[in-house]
């Protein structure tokens, strides 16, 4: 107990950061937004014909992409949602470079009542680890 009382403001530290890191998780969760692995990406893809949005820049983009992806920067997401219309019902893998910014874009789907949505876990990043095929521009 005596360390408790001297160590609060670490304790609380450690509390407080765990939960920022696990935040994303359980935000992703209740979202109902599942995390797909590069083989089960490829899976929807090939089978269900997903469309694979990239929200990276421009430049990252050119870079390397998965094969026919769509680029649509995250910050320009909200305002485009109108070029993904058709696929409001289809199955979709949204990437990034590592995961984080796709995840956003995925809520941003979602509260836009589009109803297949996948987040790509480790982005580009580890679709290229995988060694599966990116094209560039």
């Amino acid at each position: 107990m005596q360390f408790i009382m001297k160590n609060l403001w670490l304790i609380a530290l450690v509390v407080a950061s765990g939960g920022m890191l696990i935040w994303p998780m359980l935000r992703r969760g209740a979202l109902g937004i599942p995390d797909v692995s590069p083989a089960q990406a490829v899976t929807l893809i090939n089978r269900e014909h997903a469309l694979v949005l990239d929200v990276r820049n421009d430049a990252e983009f050119a870079t390397g992409h998965i094969t026919n992806a769509r680029n649509i920067p995250l910050d320009q997401l909200q305002s485009r949602l109108g070029e993904l219309a058709k696929f409001r019902d289809k199955a979709i893998v949204v990437n990034c470079q590592g995961g984080v910014r796709s995840a956003k874009a995925c809520a941003v789907l979602k509260t836009n009542n589009f109803s297949r949505i996948n987040n790509l876990q480790g982005g580009i990043s580890a679709w290229i680890d995988a060694k599966l095929p990116v094209t560039r521009e």
